[in-house]
């Protein structure tokens, strides 16, 4: 078996494959590691032919969507998820064939309802059902720890103490573990009783995940997500430096025009000198108003500059070729000691942050 764990924060997913074949599979790859799993594939030899989520991932980002549109791959789920993009929906007790490996499909509700788990050989890949000495939570969308005490004590504590755990999660810096180890000191596998576990369950003081509503939303529809959607953005626009900006506002250049896109409060607090303003949600609206020549130079920012970078690819895409973002944004401008001009002080138009 080839085999390659790869670690985003306390996120792990895995590339699995056969050794006489070069049949591969991604399972939970995380958006961030996109690239990584290519690369690794490619230098590894593999060909990949699925990639599994073991479950709906409420706590990150999957790139299962976007690795299946770029390599015409299918993406695998279990039957029942609520994932509209999922090209082969698979059932307790099937497998995917990867060459000389069998991946059989264990149905293991409870983390959420889709959740399952994937056997491999001498190696279980128990996604966010059981977790290195600790066990999925069943308190977001679709859990239940009646089901989910089902899971582990009837479906993953059945198979063989041997046999290697590998999760979608672990944020000790851990790799593996074994069922044996699991069933002898996991806190939350010592309450066999299921009124017991469940009460355990339900009295964890667990905070909401970060992006869980966002997460959710780009991993059930194959949308895109805040974060893919500036990469995007900074991928197909140009930038300007502060510096190039300041030198030719200090010599007086008239070739270009700068635009601010934040808020009306946040721009009358501070802008740049002979900035405009034209709030981000009012762009599409009022750009060919402000700015009929769409040859026009144009500087866009905003305060970190990630808002200005989505502007700058509406604005390119509407036919103003020639504008760019600020590198760093506002932010980066005030901590280099550059010249702001606040609209309640004329006056002060060189003043410094």
């Amino acid at each position: 078996m080839i085999f390659e764990q790869f670690r985003a924060g306390g996120c792990l997913s895995y590339l699995i494959g056969c050794e006489r074949s070069h049949a591969a599979a991604l399972i939970d790859p995380e958006i961030s590691l996109l690239e990584r799993y290519v690369g690794e594939a490619s230098a590894a030899g593999l060909r990949l032919e699925y990639l599994v989520d073991t479950h709906t991932h409420a706590d990150h980002f999957s790139a299962t969507h976007t690795l299946a549109q770029r390599l015409s791959l299918p993406a695998v789920m279990y039957r029942s998820t609520e994932v509209s993009r999922v090209d082969l929906r698979v059932d307790e007790g099937e497998e995917l064939l990867l060459g000389d490996l069998r991946l059989e499909v264990l149905h293991t509700p409870g983390h959420t309802s889709d959740s399952m788990c994937i056997v491999a050989g001498d190696r279980v890949f128990t996604g966010d059902t059981l977790l290195i000495q600790s066990t999925g939570r069943t308190d977001l969308p679709t859990g239940d720890p009646v089901a989910m005490h089902a899971s582990l004590f009837d479906r993953i504590l059945a198979l063989d103490d041997r046999l290697q755990i590998f999760p979608a999660h672990d944020y000790q810096g851990r790799s593996s573990t074994t069922i044996g180890a699991e069933r002898a000191s996991n806190p939350r596998l010592q309450l066999r009783d299921v009124d017991a576990f469940v009460a355990q369950m339900q009295s964890l003081s667990l905070s909401m995940p970060v992006h869980l509503t966002e997460a959710l939303r780009v991993n059930r529809t194959g949308g895109r997500s805040v974060a893919q959607m500036i990469d995007e953005a900074t991928r197909a626009v140009p930038f300007m430096s502060m510096h190039e900006l300041g030198r030719r506002l200090r010599e007086g250049a008239r070739d270009l025009m700068i635009l601010d896109v934040r808020e009306r409060d946040a721009y009358e607090a501070g802008h740049l000198p002979e900035a405009l303003h034209l709030a981000r949600g009012q762009l599409e609206l009022r750009i060919d108003e402000l700015v009929p020549d769409p040859t026009t130079r144009l500087v866009v920012y905003c305060e970190l500059g990630k808002i200005s970078t989505l502007a700058v690819a509406t604005l390119r895409s509407m036919g103003y070729l020639r504008a760019v973002a600020l590198d760093g944004g506002l932010g980066a401008w005030r901590e280099a000691h550059l010249p702001l001009t606040f609209a309640s002080h004329p006056q002060a138009a060189a003043h410094t942050a």
